[in-house]
Order: structure tokens, then sequence, then C-alpha cells
């Protein structure tokens, strides 16, 4: 409005902005305060129409001024008063819930893509997820898709070269980080914050989104590497002996081996040397995860198969085989890196028996009650579709951290692995660590496979169908042990170790003889009493097969007698 309009002008002016008006709430975190008596630098972030009112002061010197003009000129000196008061005209505070200039982010378009992640990463931290646990598993799976988005949206940002907006995004980036941390707390620096050394998942992270390691970019170039990861303590240390020797004097891989443990109490510096002996000259890698995580919320020497996610993404290695120390492979474990399903989503993992149709109901419930988008792949899987009780065999884990999805969902894993949530929750719901896998990457909506079939058996025929089986229609193969085969369906890995029963006799080894797969399970009554698999279809173990496992046999012997790993007492 030009300065020196008409009284009437002015009123009816002035009648439309008070009908217009509605009080606002002040949003949180904004301060109150009157504003500076210079109000241009205002101007552009005050509600449309506040521009009229800095022409007041002329209308005050027209000649008799209507009462009505008076009246007007009065509530919309108010109107700026109340609007000032309740909006925030100072510099963005610098603390936990206001980062980044969100007036920048509504008026500069390189900026525009940046603000609704502040705007998350800020809600995200003055509204964290909290206990009861059993509640929260899929909102933190959400809330680490998100994450990753958010992540994406950051490393696509790094490669534009016209940006001008550096320090803004750095600010948001380091929002990002903290909401990482947040969500996972076991990713603090072991050091505490003054530590310059990043857990290598979000020193990943910080690269990924264009933050600085050690005072240096980590922006790396190197290709990606594979190899073999075992977690092991003293207490499994004569398998990870045994598959050890097998993998390096039997299969004669060429891939990298690393032996994760957690601290000098899980794993004696005696126990260190066996395992590095056990290689008969090849190097084995040794790395002590409290080095690399916070234990403070993990407590790993105590947790038993919760090392194993953390092994994982302690790792040196891009793609992750990750053992339990009791694995046999039939096979060299490089095959691994060459299934299709691997290949195409970065994890592979192996199901468990199918046992116990409809026999733990609350499970089932709250698996449903947690996963609110299955995936295709969980779609079709029996224990989801007709609620039987066992789904993943952890025995042996495939991932590639080159991908977000599948860093992410393992980031998931190691939370579910956690002190505080295990023993509230994980592992009263479910067996050990062996279901926290598929759910990890079912949470987070990450890419992941399963093997097609569930868990095979390899072992022997049962005493009486070994001189009747051409009498009878069904067969059972009987042992302690899992099978898994590779996509040819050509044995690849059982668990259970060598020995023919690892809690009866610490002596006795065997050869298994025949194999089966995708028949009808038989549960052993307790450990100690073999199960069994029943069907029409029992197959014999080549002998290529055979030799490999009377190989493995024989070195495992020979490190018992060397490194004297025979539990008498068991």
């Amino acid at each position: 409005m030009a300065r020196g309009s008409a009284p009437s002008a002015i009123d009816s002016t002035a009648s439309a902005l008070l009908s217009t008006y509605r009080p606002q709430q002040a949003p949180i975190g904004v301060s109150r305060r009157f504003p500076s008596p210079s109000l241009s630098r205002y101007l552009p972030f005050a509600p449309h129409g506040l521009r009229v009112t800095m022409a007041m002061p002329t209308v005050l010197r027209l000649k008799a001024p209507s009462f009505q003009t008076v009246s007007a000129v009065g509530f919309i000196w108010i109107f700026i008063f109340v609007g000032f008061t309740y909006w925030d005209v100072g510099p963005p505070r610098k603390d936990a819930s206001n980062t980044f200039d969100r007036v920048k982010g509504q008026t500069d378009p390189e900026l525009q893509s940046l603000q609704p992640i502040a705007l998350g990463a800020r809600y995200f931290l003055d509204y964290p997820l909290a206990p009861p646990y059993r509640d929260i598993f899929g909102q933190l799976g959400q809330r680490a898709r998100i994450l990753r988005s958010w992540i994406d949206e950051l490393e696509a940002d790094i490669h534009d070269s016209k940006s001008k907006n550096e320090k803004d995004r750095e600010t948001v980036a380091e929002l990002v980080e903290r909401v990482t941390v947040s969500l996972f707390p076991y990713l603090k620096s072991p050091g505490g914050e003054k530590s310059p050394q990043y857990p290598p998942p979000l020193a990943d992270i910080r690269t990924r989104i264009g933050l600085k390691n050690n005072g240096t970019t980590t922006t790396s170039s190197k290709s990606p590497s594979a190899g073999i990861v075992i977690p092991t303590g003293d207490k499994t240390l004569r398998f990870a002996c045994h598959l050890i020797a097998s993998l390096t004097r039997v299969h004669k891989t060429q891939l990298p081996i690393q032996v994760v443990y957690a601290g000098d109490k899980d794993l004696s510096a005696k126990g260190r040397r066996a395992l590095q002996e056990a290689g008969d000259g090849r190097k084995i890698e040794l790395l002590d995860v409290l080095t690399v995580f916070d234990d403070s919320t993990l407590k790993l020497a105590e947790g038993g198969w919760a090392i194993k996610p953390f092994a994982a993404l302690a790792s040196q290695y891009d793609q992750v085989i990750l053992l339990d120390a009791d694995t046999v492979f039939l096979q060299d474990p490089t095959q691994l890196l060459e299934q299709d399903r691997y290949k195409e989503t970065g994890v592979m993992l192996f199901h468990d028996r199918l046992l116990w149709k409809n026999g733990f109901a609350e499970r089932q419930d709250w698996w449903h009650e947690q996963l609110k988008h299955p995936s295709k792949e969980t779609e079709k899987s029996l224990v989801w579709t007709e609620r039987y009780s066992e789904e993943g065999d952890s025995g042996l884990v495939l991932v590639d951290k080159t991908r977000l999805d599948v860093l992410i969902g393992l980031l998931h894993i190691g939370w579910q692995n956690s002190n505080d949530v295990r023993e509230e929750w994980t592992y009263k719901i479910t067996y050990g660590d062996k279901e926290t896998w598929w759910i990890g990457f079912e949470a987070t909506e990450s890419t992941y496979a399963f093997s097609p079939h569930y868990g095979g058996i390899v072992g022997w025929l049962k005493d009486e169908e070994g001189e009747k089986r051409e009498e009878k229609k069904e067969l059972s193969v009987c042992s302690f042990v899992i099978a898994h085969v590779d996509q040819t369906d050509t044995l690849l890995w059982y668990n259970g170790g060598l020995l023919k029963n690892k809690i009866v006799n610490q002596t006795a080894f065997e050869v298994p003889t025949h194999w089966m797969i995708d028949q009808e399970w038989h549960k052993g009554s307790s450990k100690r009493e073999m199960s069994c698999m029943t069907g029409t279809v029992a197959k014999n173990l080549t002998q290529d097969e055979k030799s490999i496992l009377s190989k493995a046999i024989d070195v495992a012997k020979e490190v018992d007698e060397k490194f004297g790993l025979i539990d008498w007492s068991a």
C-alpha cells in the first residue's frame, strides 16, 4: 500500500488483517523475544501482509484521523507484537534440537532437499525410542530405513560439484551421524568422545556422507575384499582349530581368515597362538572386538552368540563369510561368493529345520506384529505363512557391507544382540542370535536372500534300515547336524563339527554316509539323542565328499594332539 492512501483504504486493510489473523503456537525450541526497533531485517521472514505495517507512521501524520483509523493502527501494532513474540526472528541456536538454519532451507533451492533431513534428524534426536524393547523392533527398523534414505541423499549431494553450501551440508551430515549413534549406541568410539577412532561401520557412514575420519577424508577406491571371519573364544577353541586346519590344509582356500574375540578373558593368549599355528603357515588375523566397539552396552565377553554380528561389522573385509567354529565344509567356501542369490542381494542366509508347526504362538504373533511390511522373501517363508517355529541357521552368514542397505540391516542385527535387548527379549523369544539376522534385514527393508531349501541332514541310515531298506518305503537318516546345499543342490556345508556327537564323546570321529533334504524332520528328545529326517530318498555321499571329510578328520586329530585340545572332563 502506498503512503498517503485514504483512511478508508487503511480501514479496510486493517479489517482484512484482523479478520484473517489466527494466533499460532510457537514452534518447539523457538525463543520468544520482542523485535528490535529496526524491523527491516525481519521482513523477509514475516507472514504475508506485514510489510504494510511499515507505512503506519506516515498514516499517523494524516490530518484528522478517524477513530477507526487509530484503532486499526493500534490493532496492527498489537498484531506485530504478538506475531514477533511467537516468531523466532533471531539466529537459530546451536543445540541438540536446532543445528540447521531452517530459514535458509526454505529460501535456498540448493538446500531444500536437506531441510527435511535436518527436521527428521532433530525429531529422532528429541524423541528417542525407549524400552520395553519388544515393542520397538519394527520402529527401530523404520527409523533405520529413513536413516538410509538420508545417507543416500547426502552421498548423492557430495557428487554434485555445483553445490555452494558445503558448510550447511556438513551441518546436516553431522546431524545424521548423531542420529546413527543415537539409534545404535555401540557405535560410540571405545576411546570416548575425544578419540579420533571411529568403528568401521560409522567410519563408512561418515565417508558416505562426506565427513572426515582422523582428520582426513576416508574416500577409498580400493577394490572390495572378501574373507572368512570366525568368532571364537576358549570355549570353542578346539572346533575353531579344526575349522582353520580344514580350510587351509584340506580345501586350501585362498580366502584370508580372521578370528574375532572379545578380550583376553574370552580368548587367552595361548588360544590365540594355537589358532595361528593351526593355519599351517597361513597368516591368521586376530581382532579383539572390544577395541572396536563401546562394550558398555554390549558385554560381549559374556554374550556367547552375541559377538557374531559385531565380528562381521568390525571385520576389515567388505564381503564377510561369517562362520561358527563348528562349521564343516564339503567345498571351498569361495563357492559361496558365486551363488546367484548372494550376488543379486548382497546377503545369503540359510534356513533352519522345519520343526514344531504352531508350536510357539507368542513368537509368531510378535513377528507379525513387528514386521508390518513383509518382503517377498518373507512372504514365501513356510515359517511366516504356515507358522513353523525355526527360520534361520546362523552357522554361516554371507554379507556384502559395501551395500548400504546391508550395512544398515547389520546395525539393526547388532542392536538386537546388544546386552539389554538380548537379555530382555531377543534371547527369550528365540534361540540365541539365529533369528536376528533375517529380522534385522526385514525390519530395515534391506535386500537379502535365503537358500531355497530348509535345512537337511548329513548322517547315517538307521541301523535296522541298513539291513531292511529294500523292504521299506521310507528311510531315515540320523545325526546331530544340519546340512545345506549350494544352488546346484550339491552338499556345501553343515554345522556341528566333525565329531559324531560332540556332547557325548570327545574323541569319536566318523565320516557320514548319507544325506537328505526337503523331507520330514523328527527332533531328538535331547541333545544326546540323534535327530532324524525321514523320507523316500536318501542320497549317498560321493567318494570325493567322503575323502574331504576323512582328510578333515585327520588334520583335526593332529591339531588336537599338538595343542592338547581334548577336554577329557567333558
